[in-house]
């Protein structure tokens, strides 16, 4: 359990120690102030002023724990299809938090849209118990290890949650005041304290002193690990009468400015009798949780398929293509992370150490596809982009990483770009390579990759079998196949992101076969 968690009784009497002089709380009058509405208190003493507006130390800290009902929607900003304004997912939840133990129990039933096509399949539920160290997801066949995410979201919720933020800040030894800031046009005071190696803000309103956000830069282990040092604010809102105590029920969160996420409690029920069963985890699987984030995926191969002499196919959780040509390696694909694409890298020297790599084909604007991008620039090499992604693209390699610098924020590299906004021909000889953007409704930010010579199509991440008579997305395969009839190419064999080598003509059918059940439903 994290110390300023342990600290929390410690904040409690300290805050409680705190006397404020008589004139430090100004009247809402006062304009043009610094610290507005603690301009002669000091930051310990502004805060006891947040804590008491709050309802004081004693009812927060005598939040032991909760069980919260929350509906909340996310916007899915870096997915696949587009860019802002982003597709959105909802979700119900069911919360239970017990701060002296530290414990969090999240049920979520999800639901996206546009994640699937067939009928119920946007639906998901899943339960995660997590701490501070160690997470599980309970499944029916028993706990599997969860996601670093969940860590981490534990460790937040724990600490810098409305119920604890103020009194670990009031237990913060570096406590200072930062430069005021207006946010709903009303003036802030500041208030700032390290929280695991990364500075919190708290703002706190000149008038009734609630905090109504809280700021962070720092590092995700869900998918924004891609963009390093992140900027974290949430804002409360939607303030009420709860447990004798004032707190927020609402609460919307940026990241790097962009709208995230935005949540209301429904219900809440504070101090519940808890059984300690529900808060149990699989030893083995809790251990195995802290490294299960994205950034330390390794490059790993399920099946090796020789597509054609020259043109190697890794399939595993994510596809990677090595193709040898007359003058060097094209690496089809840089996903998932940094760890990953060096073990590509890696294998592409491996198989032809007398050829360099000439450069990494990057066909989609999906945050999985572009995520190791910025290893191949630590490496040097030109990355082959589509004239719409090269804005993501380049917001993703300047993104600063100093809170866990990796190969590019160690060795600052130039990005060589070579940009994909109509055919493109690449490399010579039989593996030559030509590079088509789709153009579709909803493969826009996708470009295909043509072998002539082998009539060998690689689809970027339309394709995905779900048996052998069933394909994930009807409309991605029905764009492709508009891409290759408007280009007039001769397919034989089609390979995704996600699928390996399969007949043209079996898909092709399976899209007609699609299309003629759907014109008679």
């Amino acid at each position: 359990m994290s110390r300023l968690i342990r600290l929390t009784a410690v904040a409690v009497a300290a805050t409680l120690a705190v006397q404020l002089p008589a004139n430090a709380a100004p009247s809402a009058a006062t304009t043009g102030s610094i610290h507005p509405g603690c301009e002669q208190a000091t930051p310990q003493q502004c805060v006891a002023l947040a804590i008491t507006a709050m309802g004081g130390a004693g009812k927060l800290a005598g939040i032991h724990s909760e069980r919260l009902d929350i509906i909340e929607h996310r916007s899915l900003a870096e997915q696949s299809y587009r860019q802002e304004p982003f597709l959105t997912a909802y979700a119900r939840v069911q919360r239970t938090v017990d701060f002296d133990k530290g414990f969090v129990v999240t049920g979520t039933h999800s639901i996206w849209p546009q994640s699937d096509t067939g009928p119920n399949q946007a639906n998901s539920t899943t339960t995660v118990v997590a701490t501070p160290e160690a997470a599980v997801v309970r499944t029916p066949g028993g706990d599997k290890p969860g996601p670093l995410t969940a860590i981490d979201q534990a460790r937040a919720i724990l600490a810098l949650g409305p119920e604890r933020l103020l009194l670990n800040a009031a237990a913060a030894g570096d406590l200072h005041f930062m430069p005021d800031e207006v946010i709903r046009a009303t003036p802030h005071a500041v208030v700032a304290f390290d929280w695991h190696g990364r500075p919190v803000k708290v703002l706190l309103n000149r008038f009734n002193h609630l905090p109504d956000a809280m700021e962070s830069t720092r590092t995700f282990d869900d998918f924004w690990y891609a963009w390093g040092d992140v900027t974290q604010r949430v804002y409360f809102s939607n303030w009420k009468v709860v447990h004798g105590g004032v707190r927020p029920t609402g609460w919307v969160e940026e990241r790097n400015g962009l709208p995230w996420a935005s949540a209301q409690v429904l219900d809440a029920t504070f101090n519940p009798k808890l059984d300690d069963k529900l808060f149990a985890m699989d030893a083995t699987a809790a251990k195995e949780s802290a490294r299960r984030g994205f950034r330390y995926m390794a490059f790993g191969v399920t099946r090796h398929v020789e597509l054609a002499p020259g043109i190697d196919l890794f399939q595993g959780p994510w596809n990677v293509t090595l193709i040898k040509q007359d003058d060097g390696v094209l690496v089809l694909e840089a996903p998932i992370g940094p760890a990953f694409v060096k073990g590509v890298l890696d294998k592409a020297h491996e198989l032809y150490p007398a050829l360099p790599v000439n450069g990494v084909l990057t066909t989609s604007d999906s945050w999985p596809h572009l995520a190791g991008v910025r290893e191949a620039v630590a490496d040097g090499l030109p990355v082959y982009a589509l004239d719409l992604n090269l804005p993501i693209l380049q917001r993703m390699v300047a993104a600063p990483h100093t809170l866990r610098p990796d190969a590019l924020q160690t060795h600052p590299t130039p990005a060589r770009w070579i940009t994909v906004s109509g055919k493109r021909v690449v490399g010579r000889g039989p593996n030559r390579a030509v590079l088509y953007p789709l153009r579709g409704a909803s493969t826009g930010r996708q470009y295909m990759v043509y072998f002539p010579a082998r009539k060998l199509l690689y689809a970027s991440d339309t394709l995905v079998l779900e048996s052998p008579h069933k394909l994930y997305d009807l409309e991605l395969m029905r764009e492709v196949m508009e891409a290759v009839d408007r280009e007039h190419l001769h397919v034989d064999t089609v390979f995704a992101m996600h699928q390996g080598p399969v007949p043209w003509h079996q898909v092709a059918d399976l899209v007609a076969s699609a299309v003629r059940d759907s014109a008679t439903q």
